[in-house]
């Protein structure tokens, strides 16, 4: 990530937000209490074309059984308000939840997407689940690799994608239109940001990534990708703005020096255990959402690693 002072995709995300009327990007949100995970259908009004962003698979861990009322539930959305959707996006390789975006491509068309340093999340994971050289680490299992300032558009909204390490390597900021599709980077204020000690994070280079989303103008909405409710809050919040997180957030707030988070941080994420779905979550997510392949009996199959994590 290049210097403030530097920083051209920073300043066209800028630029962008700043001149895109407000409401122009047109966000429908939907809740997932069992992975308290958001996927969001944005579209453009004028021509009603859209994208998925962090859409859920539902899996039933005890069962290994994989279902689509989620994936559904946007189906039906997105066919009744007569959204064409050219794009199914990813922040990142989810640790929490499955995503259904094959199953999303089947029924309503788009190009899977995702930042490019997939290709790091996908080298060490695939090693972690002695993938095998049958698994391509090179991206190629998505239909497009996002790099930092990339631009594109959604019907007539201009999009910046952002590249937001530290949570993961891969993880990316969507600014579309006037608002800004966050991830797992930054949650509600008062529960901060996202644990950095994954393999291949780093609570350094996401207090970087914080700040740097804190430097879009005071009154961008942001879009976040979870909300755990915190003891002070018993409704479940999903938009915020960047005044907001400057004045509240409780870990990046204006004022906590970068020294200052990552202290925090990784005394926080000593405490906490593994996500319940990492396993599955993401040797699926990192193939694009695909199950790994079916072996010789036609089922496929999920690894446990044994004492590597």
């Amino acid at each position: 990530m290049t210097a403030p002072g530097d920083d051209a995709a920073l300043a066209a995300a800028r630029a962008q937000l700043l001149a895109s009327p407000k409401g122009a990007a047109a966000v429908r949100a939907f809740f997932d209490p069992t992975t308290s995970t958001i996927s969001y259908v944005v579209h453009d009004p004028a021509t009603m074309r859209g994208a998925v962003i962090d859409s859920v698979l539902d899996y039933d861990a005890a069962s290994g059984r994989t279902l689509t009322a989620s994936a559904e539930a946007i189906i039906a959305y997105v066919r009744d308000a007569g959204i064409g959707i050219d794009w199914l996006l990813e922040t990142h390789a989810h640790a929490d939840h499955l995503s259904a975006a094959p199953r999303l491509a089947e029924s309503l068309g788009g190009t899977i997407a995702i930042g490019e340093h997939i290709r790091d999340v996908q080298a060490v994971f695939g090693d972690i689940f002695n993938a095998g050289p049958e698994f391509r680490r090179d991206g190629s299992d998505f239909g497009h690799l996002w790099s930092d300032g990339e631009h594109f558009a959604i019907g007539e909204l201009p999009v910046t994608v952002l590249h937001v390490p530290g949570h993961t390597p891969a993880c990316v900021a969507y600014a579309i239109g006037d608002v800004v599709f966050v991830g797992d980077t930054m949650f509600m204020p008062d529960y901060g940001s996202a644990r950095a000690d994954f393999p291949g994070g780093d609570a350094a280079q996401l207090f970087r990534s914080l700040r740097r989303i804190l430097e879009l103008p005071g009154d961008t909405p942001l879009f976040l990708c979870h909300d755990y409710l915190t003891a002070g809050r018993t409704e479940h919040r999903w938009e915020t703005t960047v005044a907001e997180q400057r004045s509240a957030n409780v870990h990046a707030r204006d004022g906590i020096t970068e020294e200052e988070f990552v202290a925090r941080r990784r005394a926080r994420d000593a405490g906490l255990s593994m996500p319940a779905l990492l396993l599955p979550a993401v040797q699926v997510n990192m193939r694009a959402g695909r199950l790994p392949p079916a072996e010789d009996n036609g089922v496929a199959y999920l690894k446990i690693p044994i004492d590597r994590l």
